[in-house]
């Protein structure tokens, strides 16, 4: 029987199989650093291992990441902090993504994008997918759990896609796996993505005696994106509320994830919860954090209030 370990545990473990089976590489920058990426690579690791720290020059690092997944060893980039994905994806997105549809030379890629919850200032934060979100040749993934994780890297190895992981690292201490919360004929559905799937358990804790019914629903298969035949039913059949909740602007992948919803409900209003809409700064006061659990309940009670 598995024992329970975190998400971090569950990283490290497939990377550590990862490079020995594959003789493959882990690139990024300030691998061997303090801290081993929290914790998310095997500490006995060197670069005789396959860790391969790279220059600070992010353009360029994508490029050489490229490069290698050419050779098949399905390389392993670890993108410290999801906003310099505008410079990181510029080769992965235009060469090896592409490279496949035009020459059939398969070049995968394991990407770990890594987002952050406020402190990292204008450029660094937030999650950043919908920047190639609409680009042909990637999958996209928001894993927030052990189980999660491993099937995603357990799909990347019988494919020869590029996969952007979306990770949080607030999630890293995670044990468990998460339960969607469906109920026939809700009032109100929540659909969390990102770090917000935080503030499920807080979130049915307080609607738990509610009169109003509330279904919970989480996302981590991002593209190709489907709902389960349940999820669907459960968005059909929703009342007064579709509420979809990420750390992103809501006009980024939130309004991706809304256009398909709509597809699928008959339900009069489907609103977005993301990240103000202003520039981050490094004070907590003009920070830019994603919404909590206190921020959606709020927006649902104030909804709810309403008298139209």
């Amino acid at each position: 029987m598995r024992k329970n370990i975190t998400l971090r545990q569950e990283i490290s473990s497939i990377t550590k199989k990862h490079l020995k089976k594959y003789k493959s590489f882990v690139f990024g920058q300030n691998l061997l650093g303090v801290g081993q990426v929290n914790g998310t690579l095997p500490k006995e690791l060197q670069e005789k291992n396959g860790i391969i720290d790279l220059p600070m020059a992010d353009v360029a690092g994508g490029g050489i990441v490229a490069g290698a997944a050419l050779s098949m060893k399905k390389p392993i980039y670890i993108i410290r902090y999801q906003g310099y994905n505008w410079f990181n994806m510029v080769f992965i997105i235009n060469y090896a993504c592409k490279s496949f549809d035009i020459w059939k030379i398969p070049a995968p890629i394991f990407i770990r994008g890594v987002s952050n919850e406020g402190c990292v200032g204008p450029v660094a934060g937030s999650a950043q997918l919908s920047l190639f979100y609409k680009m042909p040749g990637i999958k996209i993934f928001s894993p927030f759990t052990p189980h999660e994780y491993r099937k995603v890297y357990q799909e990347f190895v019988k494919d020869n896609s590029v996969y952007y992981v979306s990770e949080h690292r607030k999630s890293y201490d995670n044990l468990f796996s998460t339960k969607n919360i469906l109920k026939k004929n809700s009032d109100i559905t929540i659909i969390l993505n990102s770090i917000t799937r935080e503030s499920a358990t807080k979130i049915n804790f307080y609607f738990h005696k509610s009169k109003h019914k509330v279904s919970i629903i989480h996302l981590y298969k991002l593209k190709p994106f489907n709902f389960s035949n349940s999820e669907k039913k459960t968005i059909n059949q929703t009342k007064k509320l579709i509420l979809i909740c990420d750390n992103d602007y809501e006009d980024g992948l939130p309004a991706i994830i809304k256009s398909k919803v709509c597809d699928l409900t008959k339900c009069p209003k489907i609103k977005i919860l993301g990240l103000p809409y202003k520039t981050a700064g490094h004070h907590p006061k003009k920070d830019v954090v994603p919404p909590n659990a206190k921020k959606i309940i709020k927006t649902i009670e104030k909804f709810l209030e309403r008298k139209d």
